[in-house]
């Protein structure tokens, strides 16, 4: 059983909301996306219900009309009587090419004055920090990762875009993302990274899983168009490492 504490509520009427101390952190997301595998293999499978979780909370959609909510909740707390814990689940780390350079970072030049960094002390900024994947949404394959370097935290932009392009990278608060697909969105955009996120055809159909750590490697216009060939044909090398790695 784990030493974390959660309490359960509805969550409409077909879903129940687990919370978690809003201590957010790497090994508290781990353990709720590990809790969440666990519930639905053992648990909740008969009909499966589908895990959501995010930062410190884990949401469960019914596949039936009117569940019994109050009997799921009991099976949950017996679930985590039983559950060892999320040394069951270990996480990978991704490093993604982003280019910084001309009209992928749209809002680079502003965010580099108001935080008062030049460009290239924000880029390298950005590409220091392993970031810790602490969600999936709120579309399909967007990561919401954690860790910004206190120099880089600001509110999102007042004005949101109509069209923000797919593959953009941004910033909103303590977080940093990437847009998977061409969508209507407030982040501050500083990059864009070539590499897919999400494919309906794969499974998984998002290869970064929560608990997983990304990291990001700045590249040039020409290698961001190779590394976009290279992405659309399943031959990117993850094994690529950031220069300051590579000299370690």
């Amino acid at each position: 059983m784990s030493s974390y504490p959660y309490r359960i509520k509805s969550f409409g009427t077909k879903a129940l909301l687990l919370e978690w101390p809003k201590n957010i952190s790497p090994g508290l997301i781990r353990e709720i996306s590990a809790f969440g595998d666990f519930l639905i293999k053992n648990y909740l499978n008969q009909p499966k219900w589908e895990a959501l979780p995010i930062y410190h909370s884990l949401t469960l959609i019914s596949p039936e009309k009117e569940p019994d909510l109050a009997a799921v909740a009991e099976q949950i707390n017996t679930a985590w009587q039983a559950f060892a814990g999320h040394k069951q689940k270990s996480g990978r780390e991704w490093v993604l090419p982003v280019c910084y350079e001309g009209d992928f970072a749209l809002d680079l030049e502003e965010v580099s004055n108001r935080l008062k960094l030049s460009p290239a002390e924000l880029i390298a900024l950005h590409c220091s920090v392993s970031y810790p994947v602490y969600g999936i949404g709120f579309l399909p394959g967007f990561v919401y990762l954690g860790g910004v370097p206190e120099a880089l935290v600001l509110p999102r932009r007042e004005s949101p875009r109509l069209r923000v392009p797919a593959g953009s990278v941004g910033l909103a608060g303590v977080q940093t993302g990437i847009y998977p697909q061409q969508s209507p969105g407030g982040w501050n955009i500083i990059g864009n990274c070539p590499i897919p996120l999400f494919d309906a055809q794969r499974e998984p159909p998002c290869f970064i899983q929560i608990g997983d750590t990304v990291r990001f490697r700045a590249v040039s216009a020409a290698e961001h168009e190779l590394h976009r060939i290279e992405g659309q044909v399943g031959i990117y090398d993850f094994s690529k490492r950031i220069a300051h790695d590579a000299d370690k």
